[in-house]
């Protein structure tokens, strides 16, 4: 980690995975929290409820290039349950 002299976090070198993932006809980014792959289906937090997705990519990023910012990224919830 590397601090600006003023005492600030300059650089973070944590590695962050971001899924994109379509859900109710809109893709959006969300922190996979677990190890998900492009084709899996997923449940996110949609709104002011839930949605089931499909995962469309995923992209290991840092702090600084993440597709959002990391502190105001909503989780995804769970794997659905193939029958």
């Amino acid at each position: 980690m590397i601090h600006s002299m003023s005492g600030g976090v300059l650089a973070d070198g944590t590695v962050y995975t971001f899924a994109k993932v379509e859900a109710a006809g809109s893709p959006r980014w969300y922190l996979a929290p677990f190890s998900v792959s492009a084709g899996e289906r997923v449940v996110v937090p949609f709104g002011e409820g839930e949605a089931e997705g499909v995962v469309l990519k995923t992209e290991n990023c840092t702090r600084q290039t993440a597709p959002v910012p990391v502190n105001r990224a909503r989780e995804i919830i769970r794997k659905c349950v193939s029958s």
